[in-house]
């Protein structure tokens, strides 16, 4: 499979920037997370939506000009990073890519390969480049040869985290919808008026404690599927003592949790590890108000947790992982947020711990899981219909983290699981008996969550 680049540009604002907007400032959680994007991509099928009959010229060139209106709300996205500390938002644009790809979409997505689909975004993972060298907003729009679209993102996470992208996404969505009409503009909310920052002191530190959690190996990424019926079958054996009403994100994420610890046990002779976990919180809902307005900028912490030694003789220890889990993300609450604000201690605290944690005597495993779940990414729709699938892509890369990051199936109440490990890890993973009893193994999107 090949996606051939046809053109290149650069989309600016429809309307210029403010002077008294130009620089637009960097919170202090944009410095926590250390990667400089967070790559999706949304595919939607040939010949859906109102107007299946619409050329498809049309629809590219429709894409382009609500992309130009949209930007004029979401202008930091077309300026440039500088110093990790602001956007200097001059208008510059955003790098947007079109490509033909030589195969029909059902043809890929058949069984879709987690690494090839980075031929589909617009830019390296990893920039070689320093951040004033790279854009901020890259888009590359893919057309397969039936006329089915993928839409690769690639935006920077110092400006957009997960909740704020899909914001993004809808309000593109919204003005492609509307052709070039004007569409009313919702608040827009910027982290950096909650969490103001004036120096790079949480990027320095949070840069020390992620680099004690990356191995050194030949990483593999597999999709593993759960089905309605498995979840709420988790959420059964989930529940415990101290949980009663086990989420879907805490069922699946125990439960990942439970079995990359039967791995590190197979691994090591039946020997256990100390296990450490942490999740990733949005905490929009958990402030004092919430916000629930558009948002830019990253409003999210770290929750962590630990696991000691687990005999192997010991029963099902999903309800204990469960309660661990929801134990730590419910001590990111509305006191520990506003917390955040002004108490430089309690950030190093929590970063020092997990950096302590992972370089205690004897090693410790850790697995870092991130959730995009009910964040309404396949209600993005550009007037063609809601996305078939939506993906993040595969690592092969030397350099890695054990990482699961969990999304929503199409149908809403499955959950993808991709899941990033050592090969050899990766291996005994597949074959853990409890999980081949549970999930799919990256099986085809279009058959995923499809009902009878």
């Amino acid at each position: 499979m090949e996606a051939k680049i046809t053109s290149k540009e650069l989309i600016r604002p429809s309307s210029p920037t403010p002077p008294h907007l130009r620089t637009f400032k960097l919170s202090l959680l944009d410095h926590l997370i250390p990667a400089p994007y967070a790559p999706m991509i949304l595919f939607y099928p040939p010949d859906c939506g109102p107007h299946p009959d619409k050329p498809l010229r049309a629809r590219l060139d429709l894409l382009k000009i609500s992309l130009s209106q949209n930007l004029t709300r979401f202008y930091p996205l077309a300026g440039k990073i500088r110093e990790d500390l602001f956007i200097d938002c001059d208008d510059r644009g955003v790098f947007y890519v079109e490509a033909n790809v030589n195969v029909a979409l059902s043809q890929f997505l058949a069984q879709p390969d987690p690494v090839l689909l980075q031929r589909f975004l617009p830019c390296e993972l990893v920039p070689r480049k320093s951040s004033e060298e790279t854009h901020t907003a890259n888009i590359q729009v893919n057309v397969f040869e039936c006329g089915g679209i993928a839409i690769g993102i690639c935006i920077s996470h110092k400006i957009l985290d997960g909740a704020g992208l899909s914001g993004f996404l809808k309000e593109w969505a919204v003005a492609t919808q509307g052709g070039c009409g004007s569409v009313a503009a919702p608040r827009l909310v910027a982290a950096t008026d909650l969490f103001p920052a004036d120096d790079l002191w949480l990027r320095d530190s949070s840069l020390m404690m992620w680099g004690s959690v990356f191995k050194v190996g030949k990483s593999v990424t597999k999709r593993f599927v759960f089905d309605g019926p498995a979840i709420e079958a988790l959420k059964g054996r989930g529940t415990g003592q101290n949980v009663k009403n086990p989420t879907r994100v805490e069922a699946v994420s125990g439960f990942l949790w439970k079995c990359l610890v039967a791995v590190s046990q197979r691994k090591n002779n039946g020997l256990g590890r100390p296990s450490f976990l942490t999740h990733l919180v949005n905490f929009r809902n958990r402030m004092n108000p919430p916000v629930l307005e558009l948002s830019l900028g990253n409003l999210l912490w770290i929750a962590s947790t630990k696991l000691k030694t687990v005999d192997s003789d010991q029963s099902d220890t999903l309800p204990t992982l469960v309660s661990e889990l929801r134990e730590a993300i419910s001590r990111i609450d509305g006191e520990f947020v506003s917390r955040l604000k002004w108490d430089k201690d309690l950030i190093n605290g929590s970063l020092k711990e997990i950096s302590d944690r992972m370089g205690a005597k004897g090693g410790v495993d850790y697995f870092g899981f991130s959730s995009w779940c009910k964040l309404g990414y396949y209600d993005v729709d550009f007037g063609w219909g809601k996305p078939v699938w939506v993906s993040s892509i595969g690592s092969g890369g030397s350099v890695f983290m054990n990482l699961v990051i969990l999304a929503d199936t199409r149908c809403g109440d499955g959950i993808e699981a991709w899941v990033t490990l050592d090969e050899q890890d990766m291996a005994l993973l597949k074959v853990d008996p409890e999980i081949r009893s549970i999930t799919s193994l990256d099986p085809n999107p279009f058959v995923v969550g499809n009902k009878p």
